[in-house]
């Protein structure tokens, strides 16, 4: 059976929406041009000042779905799973057409382990806009943590025909073959999550799950 804690751990890249970012400079101080300002330090890592600036945003536009998208995903980044949650939610009040809001918090489900949420979520995703490969890599990594494997399998292999490059699919169905005893899939698997992901300690953190299958095939 597939360890939890790899589950929680081994959570996708969250998603901050640029949509309300312009080529032009908005006028300092107003909602866009702290949108702007956020967004780049959310893209440099710095999640505690993205949330201090999307608050500024929030405060002087209340009605921006995509501030509190970002501000969620910030939210989550510093693993603040119940702000992430209730900012994720804030949008889908103001916006029930979002996806990536929904894609969010079922990131946040998944972080906790709430992964029948995070289910419901996915699928609201999808049915809003079935060509987020986030959506089901998202899904898949909850079907892991329900133990349904060929469910997370199906998602991941929608993934990559939405993105061959998508990293994290490969992965998470490499965890999934792992764990149906599928080793020569899962090799491959990692085999290719290692050409695509651009993180050396996932990396090493796959090349060492190779090593394993390698050496559980050798006993055989």
């Amino acid at each position: 059976m597939f360890k939890r804690g790899i589950v929680i751990c081994m959570v996708m890249s969250l998603i901050f929406s640029g949509i309300l970012t312009s080529c032009s400079s908005p006028p300092e101080g107003s909602a866009e041009w702290y949108f702007d300002r956020a967004y780049e330090m959310a893209s440099k890592g710095r999640f505690e000042d993205a949330v201090s600036e999307y608050t500024k945003v929030i405060d002087a536009a209340p009605a921006m779905a995509g501030a509190y998208i970002n501000r969620a995903a910030a939210y989550a980044s510093l693993e603040k799973y119940d702000q992430c949650i209730a900012d994720s939610t804030k949008a889908i009040s103001l916006d029930p057409e979002l996806a990536f809001a929904y894609i969010n918090r079922a990131f946040a489900y998944n972080a906790i382990g709430e992964y029948e949420l995070a289910v419901a979520d996915c699928a609201k995703a999808i049915e809003t806009d079935r060509s987020i490969a986030e959506a089901y890599v998202t899904r898949a990594l909850a079907y892991i943590g329900l133990g349904k494997l060929n469910l997370s399998i199906a998602d991941c292999n929608k993934a990559v025909e939405l993105d061959p490059d998508y990293a994290l699919a490969y992965f998470y169905r490499a965890l999934a073959r792992k764990s149906l005893d599928m080793k020569d899939e899962a090799i491959a698997d990692f085999e290719k999550f290692i050409e695509l992901t651009t993180d050396p300690t996932w990396s090493e953190t796959a090349t060492y799950e190779i090593s394993q299958l390698t050496s559980e095939k050798e006993q055989e």
